[in-house]
């Protein structure tokens, strides 16, 4: 009896005891666990249940005396929901890692009651809300990481009382109210990774304060000022990241010997000045040397030969270029650096020639970009033995002679980019051997003869640019039989000849094909057809006869269609209609016959172009075209077999003239076959076509000359008529010149030539005239700067514009023989077509450079005040330096909307200085008016943030920088008309993609 009392008594306190415990901790944890589970959406803790205890479900860990849970690692479980408070409950938690879940909504108050925390990691959640203040409970912190979240509001100045932490990470975050100055009093910090934040402020002078700090990471922080020399007093640092900010400044001379332990060291995209310090080369633990995109300036002269552990070396858009003939000699020092995989130093301004050293760098390089340069001289033979090279970027310099053979060692090239160089002769045959090669660029340069066919060994091709250049023969078959081409394939601006073969309808998967302004001929293959995953498709300016082949409408994906200037014949395919993606057709300029349609793409006048159909009726109304007539049937009873007969002897003549003709025009350039400049007009279909050259249908006067516009009445198109005043001295020699210029040139960006007129009017009088296509957009000039077009240019019309002009300069400076001058290049000269395409035209004081011709100013200042180099008016040459004087000139009135002649340049002011003075900071406060209002409407029509309106500015200071280039006073110091191109189109992609 004794003893079952002693036993039940025991049980009772045993069960007091157990109750006791489990009714304060370990109870408090299991239900802190359990309300942490029931905020999980997804619950994938399938361990978490009654089955066992707490301190073995997955991710927790317990004391092993006192069974409290110390650890709760979380992290990678694809865990949904939102972070319960009574987290805040676990008062022994040690470690709590979360990361990289998708818990969101607010970080909980109650954290900031675990005293005990030393490292908390919610990075890589969807977190939103405030950081807590309350976290400056978490005394014992060690490691705070808030990163990758969508935390908004300020740095708590709370956080500086966690004096123990050594990381604080909250980069990618939206966090705005600049970093405050207290955080300096932890000590203790190694590692603050703030990175993409727009925090906005200055970097405060007491993070100096941080003497253990090796990785300091802000960039993309909208951060402004300068670098605080305190900074650099943090020898320990490895990684030094304040790249993407507008941090202004030079680096201090001695910054290699201040930060001896650098491993990373990215600067980029700030406005930092000055030299980069040679003391470079005394970091010789240099992993990664980012600087791109500053405004650093002066010769490059660190010795990189001491920096043997450098991988990525990016220099590139800064000012290094001394212009002395051993600008690349920094070069030579690279050859020790063998672990080198990415050299950058693009648009630099580095003068002189490559040096043959180019070819001792890493054979792990893996990355070569100096486009945008003016070097000049042959590519060394020795860039075959950078065996490594996967890309190689050599666009936008001053390149000549061959392509070497050698380019066709680098087996591992995935990317060539040459354009836009002086590189003649052959392409080399040896590029077939690149088989891994996905991109070709050999546009705009001179490159001469046959496409080689090996290019069709380059089975991984998927686009190849070979046009501007002047490469005739055929079109190899093999290289249309290149399946992998699927992104573009341009030949366009070449002189190849002979018939589109074929194989053309291998090219199943190709988005864009252009073949323009060649003279290829014989008829469009029904093969074509077979591209059916064509987005655009151009023929435009070649010999191709015959009707468009039926074929084509297989072309269901086609936007942009241009068979134009060709001798096309038969009706206009009624399959085009149909073709619903159809946004462009240009069928204008070939002999198509009958009615117009009217429904599809033919609903909308600005949608296509028929223009120089003669023979085409109906149509919509704005087109202007003759009725189409009914058919007439024969009299009935008339003989069938002699309508046939005299069809049969008609066409048996006609072929009989053409052969003779033929005959006779051998030799002869292929163009003129179809060009209408040779079409006859005499002075009466003129004062006809004008109305007398009626005041009315004047359009334009300048010196030498009145313009009118008219109608020709064999084809009902709007011509523009030039009269020249042949009383006025030099009208006659204009005349000559404009001839001379328009039988040399052929360019998209040119205003074409329809004829001219040399003869005696009915008085007797000597008359003479040039006839041109009409430019239903009038002038740039009026666009400008007349009230009649109030709409005005928005930026990309302004750029796309900017961009015609210098290209039709590129292709008369460094694609014509011999070169052309044009020596009046002014908005009034600039002419826009019913798409705003613009035309340069008025070559009537153009210069042949390299001829037997005056070269020099004893006349006069050549060109028109405002716009003429300064240096012609000293009697130097004219030379191509000065229509790009004369182009940057332009630039900035198409950018400020101000004529270099404007009443508020005096006093020594240009409209040079006026743009410079703006750069870097300031170009809103120069830019037309007219241009900021449409930035305007479209932010408040599209509600843009600040980075909107951060990238416009961007690109507004970007297009005046080109501007001020080109108009310096130096004719040496001005940009390269082919780089010129390249920066706008680039801008141009930049606007388009914002």
């Amino acid at each position: 009896m004794n003893s079952g009392i002693a036993f039940l008594f025991s049980s009772i306190v045993i069960f007091w005891i157990t109750s006791t415990v489990s009714a304060s901790g370990n109870e408090t944890d299991y239900q802190a666990l359990l309300q942490f589970k029931s905020m999980i959406t997804n619950d994938p803790l399938s361990s978490w249940n009654a089955s066992f205890h707490f301190c073995e479900w997955s991710g927790v860990s317990c004391g092993k005396r006192h069974r409290r849970v110390t650890s709760l690692q979380l992290y990678s479980q694809g865990l949904e929901g939102s972070l319960s408070p009574h987290v805040g409950n676990l008062s022994f938690l040690r470690f709590f890692s979360l990361w990289n879940n998708s818990f969101q909504g607010l970080i909980p108050n109650e954290l900031g009651r675990l005293s005990r925390l030393r490292v908390l990691d919610l990075g890589y959640n969807k977190f939103n809300g405030a950081i807590p203040t309350n976290l400056s409970g978490c005394s014992d912190m060690e490691k705070l990481g808030l990163h990758n979240n969508k935390l908004v509001g300020s740095i708590p100045k709370e956080i500086s009382y966690l004096s123990k932490v050594t990381l604080f990470s909250i980069l990618t975050n939206n966090l705005t109210g600049g970093i405050p100055a207290v955080l300096g009093n932890i000590t203790s910090m190694e590692v603050f990774a703030a990175v993409d934040n727009p925090l906005g402020g200055s970097i405060p002078d007491t993070l100096g304060q941080w003497k253990s700090l090796t990785d300091l990471g802000l960039g993309a922080c909208n951060l402004s000022g300068t670098i605080p020399h305190s900074i650099y007093n943090l020898s320990l640092l490895t990684i030094f990241s304040l790249a993407g900010n507008q941090l202004t400044g030079s680096l201090p001379s001695a910054v290699g010997e201040m930060l001896p332990n650098l491993e990373r060291l990215q600067l980029r995209e700030n406005q930092l000045t000055g030299p980069l310090p040679p003391s470079l080369s005394n970091c010789s633990k240099l992993q990664l040397v980012a600087v791109n995109k500053n405004n650093f300036r002066g010769k490059l002269t660190i010795n990189f030969a001491r920096l043997k552990d450098i991988h990525n070396l990016i220099l590139g858009d800064n000012i290094f270029g001394s212009g002395e003939a051993d600008d690349m000699k920094f070069i030579d020092t690279l050859k020790n650096c063998s672990k080198l995989e990415y050299l950058d130093f693009r648009n630099c301004k580095f003068q002189g020639v490559l040096p043959v050293s180019i070819g001792n760098l890493s054979d792990q390089l893996r990355y070569l970009v100096i486009q945008g340069n003016h070097l000049h001289g042959r590519l060394p033979s020795s860039i075959g033995n950078l065996f490594g090279l996967t890309s190689l970027a050599l666009s936008g310099n001053r390149f000549t002679g061959i392509i070497p053979s050698t380019i066709g060692k680098l087996q591992k090239l995935q990317e060539a980019y040459l354009l836009g160089n002086q590189f003649s002769g052959p392409i080399p045959h040896a590029l077939g051997n690149l088989s891994l090669l996905t991109r070709l660029w050999l546009s705009s340069n001179r490159l001469e003869l046959d496409i080689p066919s090996t290019l069709g060994n380059c089975h991984n091709l998927f686009e190849m640019y070979l046009d501007d250049n002047k490469l005739s023969g055929r079109i190899p078959k093999q290289l249309l039989q290149l399946s992998s081409l699927t992104i573009a394939l341009n030949l366009s601006h070449n002189n190849l000849f002979g018939s589109l073969p074929i194989e053309v309808g291998d090219l199943k998967m190709l988005n864009y094909l252009d073949l323009s302004n060649n003279n290829l001929s014989g008829k469009i293959p029904s093969s074509l057809g077979g591209c059916t995953s064509l987005l655009h498709l151009s023929l435009k300016g070649n010999l191709f006869q015959g009707m468009v082949p039926p074929s084509l409408s297989s072309m269901r994906g086609i936007t942009v269609l241009d068979l134009s200037h060709n001798n096309l014949s038969g009706q206009i395919p009624r399959f085009l209609e149909q073709l619903t993606l159809l946004e462009y057709v240009n069928l204008s300029f070939n002999d198509f016959e009958g009615d117009v349609p009217v429904v599809g793409v033919f609903a909308n006048a600005s949608a296509f172009s028929v223009l120089g159909n003669s023979r085409l009726c109906g149509g919509l109304a704005e087109l202007g075209l003759p009725k189409c007539q009914a058919t007439r049937k024969p009299k009935k009873g008339f003989p069938l077999f002699v309508i046939f007969i005299l069809i049969a002897f008609t066409l048996a003549g006609v072929s009989c003239f053409a052969y003779v003709w033929c005959k006779k025009r051998k030799g002869q350039p292929s163009e003129s076959s179809r060009d209408e400049r040779f079409m006859k007009v005499s002075y009466a279909q003129l004062l006809k076509a004008t109305n007398g050259f009626s005041k009315a249908n004047l359009i334009g006067e300048g010196g030498f000359s009145s313009v009118y516009k008219g109608v020709l009445d064999h084809d009902d198109r709007f011509v523009a008529v030039k009269v020249l005043h042949l009383q006025t001295r030099g009208a006659h020699k204009s005349f000559m010149a404009e001839c001379g210029a328009w039988r040399s040139i052929r360019h998209r960006n040119l205003l074409k030539i329809v004829t001219s007129c040399s003869g005696v009017d009915f008085q007797g009088n000597d008359f003479k005239t040039l006839v041109y296509e009409f430019m239903s957009n009038g002038s740039l000039h009026d666009w400008l700067h007349s009230s009649e077009t109030t709409s005005g240019l928005n930026l990309v019309q302004r750029i796309t514009i900017l961009i015609d002009v210098a290209c039709a300069l590129d292709y008369l400076h460094n694609h014509c023989l011999p070169t052309i001058v044009h020596c009046d290049l002014k908005p009034s000269n600039i002419l826009l077509d019913d798409d705003m395409v613009a035309h340069v035209g008025d070559f009537g004081l153009a210069r042949f450079l390299g001829t037997n011709s005056n070269q020099n100013s004893t006349s006069g200042i050549r060109g028109t005040i405002g716009y003429t180099p300064p240096e012609y008016g000293v009697g130097s040459e004219m030379t191509s330096s000065g229509d790009v004087y004369s182009f940057g000139i332009l630039l900035l009135e198409v950018m400020t909307g101000k004529r270099p002649t404007d009443n508020i340049f005096n006093e020594g002011l240009t409209l040079h200085k006026f743009a410079q003075m703006a750069l870097p900071d300031s170009v809103n406060d120069v830019i037309d008016d007219d241009l900021l209002k449409f930035f305007q409407e479209d932010a408040i029509a599209t509600q843009s943030t600040l980075e909107y309106a951060k990238k416009i500015e961007e690109c507004l200071a970007s297009t005046v920088k080109i501007g001020v280039s080109c108009s310096v006073d130096s004719p040496p110091q001005r940009m390269n008309i082919a780089n010129v191109v390249h920066e706008l189109q680039h801008i141009l992609d930049m606007l388009q993609n914002i």
